[in-house]
């Protein structure tokens, strides 16, 4: 590709090629799991909050589908797709008629677009900055602006204009609030509304990633090159099985293994892992839910009392029931799986003298959960939420089988309502 064209003018080009059916049907199963994360928060006090606000009840779901830490991940970018993609494909899909079949290609190029993007940004960046919320305008726009047909030109404006204003702070992990959807939900918008204007003319910054006073300048201290391989990138994103911050499950995963080794984890538990896992996850003593979904102790003593987590082990009670089994685990940084990061989320779990160690796991491309496996997820997480068996399966149907977003986002506002 051209280096005389700046890095979103090149990302531009490089998201027009055509996107095959295979590459459609994995994005479908994206789109399950998306609709199975907003439909598992419609009873969160975020869902409560935004009901009441008087916001356009079309977006409601831009605010849930990242809420109970089950949304689709990319291990390398360190980001979460799917929580800002899909919302504003299906708003433009709308917009113009498009099939289900064009917001699918929109959304794997918003997918592409967003990790091309988080795949740059470097460890400075990320140890103060939430990648999801610096590359999602990105995707965002990317998948809006060829719903919307954009010229590479106008769609390497929009790319500029809604990264001019990007970025969000990690200082919300420091404190009990509701940033982190703030954060979704204003990356999902921004990313829109730059695509939506670019489509009435509006020009931008092309160079603002890597212009002197662009984003790589304020926020890296080495940002990585941008690639443009021909395979899509969805296929290396990986889904959550475990309603825990991401950095949690190979420590779950493992210790699971372990569990079937042993029969039962029985006395101390040391956890060892990467050092962004001991930095998001160190939490021996969790009092929210939120806390506990980052909490390496607390989910390692669920699987040593439980088994297999559940949603319902992160709720206020099993906290509480938990504090004498969260005890029982340390956790400490290796080295060696810190080398292999982020490429691979690794850990190594030691019990009573027996020792299980995994580099990827559950849901990562080289240990992928089934189509059956993604399915029963959504239907559990659409359980949790209050639909029933009938309401699950008709979403399941829509997003495997259909060819009309009015159909899904109909559903989607019966839901929310």
């Amino acid at each position: 590709m051209s280096k005389s064209l700046s890095l979103t003018e090149q990302l531009a080009k490089h998201l027009m090629r055509p996107v095959d059916d295979a590459t459609r049907a994995r994005a479908r199963l994206h789109l399950l799991d998306w609709l199975g994360c907003v439909a598992g928060a419609r009873g969160s006090e975020v869902a409560k909050v935004v009901r009441t606000s008087g916001l356009d009840a079309s977006r409601h779901c831009w605010w849930l589908g990242g809420l109970l830490e089950m949304d689709d991940v990319h291990r390398g970018a360190l980001l979460h797709p799917g929580p800002v993609i899909w919302g504003p494909v299906f708003e433009a899909a709308l917009d113009v008629d498009a099939s289900l079949g064009a917001a699918l290609d929109g959304a794997v190029r918003g997918y592409e677009a967003m990790i091309a993007t988080g795949l740059t940004l470097d460890a400075h960046h990320y140890s103060h900055y939430h990648n999801t919320a610096t590359a999602g305008p990105f995707g965002s726009a990317a998948a809006v602006g060829t719903i919307y047909r954009l010229a590479p030109k106008l769609l390497a404006g929009a790319l500029g204009n809604a990264g001019s204003t990007t970025g969000g702070l990690w200082q919300m992990r420091n404190e009990n609030g509701m940033t982190k959807p703030w954060h979704i939900c204003s990356a999902a918008r921004q990313g829109f509304f730059a695509a939506f204007m670019a489509k009435a003319g509006l020009t931008g910054t092309v160079s603002i990633l890597e212009g002197p006073q662009g984003l790589y300048a304020a926020t890296c201290k080495k940002p990585k090159p941008m690639e443009f391989p021909k395979r899509w990138r969805i296929w290396d994103v990986s889904f959550k099985p475990w309603g825990a911050c991401r950095h949690a499950h190979p420590a779950i995963d493992a210790a699971l293994e372990l569990q079937e080794l042993l029969g039962k984890l029985d006395g101390e538990i040391l956890v060892e892992t990467y050092a962004d896992a001991i930095a998001f996850c160190d939490n021996p003593h969790p009092k929210t839910p939120q806390q506990a979904k980052f909490s390496l102790q607390h989910a390692l003593a669920v699987v040593a009392t439980s088994g297999v987590p559940t949603l319902a082990d992160f709720e206020p009670a099993a906290i509480k029931k938990l504090a004498r089994a969260r005890a029982k685990v340390k956790v400490r940084e290796c080295k060696d799986i810190t080398a292999r990061y982020p490429e691979h989320y690794g850990a190594r779990v030691v019990c009573c003298q027996q020792t299980v160690e995994l580099i990827d796991t559950l849901g990562d491309p080289e240990r992928p959960m089934s189509e059956t496996q993604i399915i029963d997820k959504a239907h559990s997480l659409m359980t949790w939420g209050g639909l029933s068996k009938k309401q699950a399966d008709k979403a399941v149907k829509l997003a495997l089988e259909g060819d009309d977003p009015a159909a899904i986002h109909k559903m989607l506002g019966k839901w929310l309502a």
